[in-house]
């Protein structure tokens, strides 16, 4: 799906946020593969990697001592500790792309999704729902999480569903693609904003002034 009306404009950014196992992470990926000037904003992490995941694209992963070092350097514009690790969005990731009008897509916790929102007017946010605790619990036990690990999971995700309501948009995440097209749909929509295309409507009357 190419966007043909690129932005002129700076940059708009879109939060995905969503519980572990909701699927959050592959939407991202597809919807920027099929999404043009939108491009995916890699945070920094102090947890170990998961299987398959790689340095540099889906997480920056560092160690606690970095991390606190970009702390005190004031590199990020938001971070945040999630269960016993730490997270960060870093100005650099992010600042000249939006520059150049690109879209960027996050993914980030609510505190992080509010902190983001505080610093910037131009953001969308989209909540990932599973369609059930229980269709959660599977996909955890299925990505070979630990009894304990579930349980405390599940409960955080009551706390974060309960913060749902501030967020943008909802989407439900029974069928991948279904949830992939209502992402896209939602990118596409705000980027066909009145205020967005400003700059299109102004450039007629531009080109009448100039015969």
């Amino acid at each position: 799906m190419k966007d043909q009306d690129k932005n002129k404009g700076m940059g708009h950014l879109f939060v995905i946020t969503g519980p572990s196992g909701t699927g959050k992470n592959t939407i991202i990926d597809i919807v920027t593969q099929r999404i043009d000037n939108l491009a995916y904003s890699v945070s920094h992490t102090t947890r170990k990697p998961r299987k398959g995941e790689i340095d540099g694209k889906d997480y920056y992963f560092v160690d606690k001592m970095t991390f606190q070092r970009m702390i005190d350097d004031r590199e990020f514009i938001e971070w945040a500790r999630v269960y016993s690790d730490l997270y960060g969005t870093s100005f650099s990731s992010i600042r000249d792309k939006l520059r150049h009008g690109i879209d960027m897509i996050l993914d980030l916790d609510i505190q992080g999704a509010m902190n983001m929102k505080r610093h910037f007017k131009n953001i969308t946010l989209i909540f990932v729902l599973p369609p059930s605790l229980e269709e959660l619990r599977k996909r955890l036990i299925k990505r070979g999480a630990e009894d304990k690990v579930i349980k405390e999971r599940l409960s955080q995700t009551l706390d974060e569903i309960r913060m749902a309501k501030k967020y943008d948009y909802i989407v439900i995440n029974d069928e991948l693609e279904k949830a992939i097209k209502e992402t896209e749909s939602i990118i596409i929509s705000e980027r066909i904003r009145t205020e967005r295309r400003l700059s299109y409507i102004n450039s007629f009357f531009d080109s009448t002034n100039t015969h």
